[in-house]
């Protein structure tokens, strides 16, 4: 028996631009209250908040092509990173590995998130926000700031150390956002989501 055609990938649209453009708009935002270093190092902004946000809600692709869009517009001298950094300086600096994982992250988000046609229950979108939003950006972010830095991956671990309990707040937030958005405005993420598995339904009475 021949195998089904997988389903092909919808084209990108106007409306999905429009929709790129918004988190664009809304991480670049999410930097205006500025950062502060821990150890003089990597700065801690709210701006990864709006990459999970953006993973949950645009999908894998989208949200990852959304994300190098606005570090494209970094690098070409914007202002859009937390406290006004911008220019080609900021991905040869401690926080490069960083950035490189926000795209790597929002993409890992929005596949866990979109993995099943059913509508994500909380806690997938919790293990979303913390494998793409925090694990996969740490991955990409740590061996770079130890290169940089020139300290070991563990000295470097250790340091990082730091950051957990304010990425912890925000994926939380990330989670309970995503999951009020779900049910008060699901078109937000343009598709159509099946209900979730009721596994704890009761069995129908068979003597009826």
């Amino acid at each position: 028996m021949p195998e089904a055609p997988s389903p092909r990938r919808r084209a990108i649209d106007a409306t999905d631009i429009a929709r790129l453009a918004v988190f664009v708009a809304l991480i670049a935002a999410l930097g205006l209250p500025g950062s502060f270093s821990v150890l003089g190092a990597v700065p801690i902004t709210a701006q990864t908040f709006g990459v999970m946000l953006a993973g949950a809600v645009l999908g894998p692709r989208l949200s990852a092509l959304a994300v190098a869009v606005l570090l494209a517009l970094v690098a070409v001298g914007l202002p859009l990173l937390a406290g006004g950094r911008g220019g080609i300086g900021v991905f040869v600096g401690p926080s490069a590995g960083y950035l490189a994982g926000w795209v790597a992250g929002a993409f890992v988000t929005g596949l866990i998130v979109h993995a099943s046609a059913r509508k994500p229950a909380v806690w997938r979108t919790a293990v979303a926000m913390l494998v793409g939003g925090i694990v996969v950006v740490y991955a990409f972010g740590i061996p770079v700031q130890s290169l940089v830095t020139r300290l070991s991956l563990g000295e470097t671990a250790l340091t990082s150390l730091v950051f957990v309990p304010g990425d912890l707040v925000k994926a939380v937030l990330a989670t309970l956002t995503v999951t009020t958005l779900l049910r008060a405005y699901p078109r937000a993420f343009r598709r159509t989501w099946l209900p979730p598995r009721r596994e704890d339904a009761p069995a129908p009475d068979a003597t009826r």
